[in-house]
C-alpha cells in the first residue's frame, strides 16, 4: 500500500517538475506564454512560483532564480513526505 502511494507521489512530482521546467523555458521564446498551452501551464504553475518570486528578487535585474529555489523546496517536501510515509507504513 505505502509503495503504491510513494510511486504516485513521485510520478506527480515529476509531472509538476516538468511543468515548471517547460514554463520556465517558455519564457525564453517570444509569445509562447500567450498560447493555450502557455496560459494553461501558467495557471497551474504560477500559484506555486508566486510566493518565491515575492521573496527572491531577480539577480542583476533580469535573472530570476526563484524557480530553482521553488523546485528545490518542492523536492525537499516530496522526499520529506516520502520519509513520513515510509515511517507510517513500515
Amino acid at each position: 500500500m505505502g509503495n503504491n502511494i510513494a510511486q504516485i507521489i513521485l510520478m506527480l512530482h515529476q509531472v509538476y517538475f516538468f511543468m515548471i521546467l517547460i514554463y520556465i523555458l517558455m519564457s525564453w521564446v517570444p509569445n509562447v506564454r500567450e498560447s493555450f498551452v502557455g496560459e494553461l501551464l501558467g495557471k497551474l504553475v504560477e500559484p506555486y512560483l508566486a510566493p518565491f518570486r515575492r521573496f527572491i528578487p531577480p539577480i542583476m535585474g533580469m535573472i530570476d532564480i526563484s524557480p530553482i529555489v521553488a523546485i528545490f523546496v518542492l523536492r525537499l517536501a516530496v522526499y520529506g513526505l516520502l520519509g513520513v510515509l515510509d515511517f507510517v507504513f513500515r
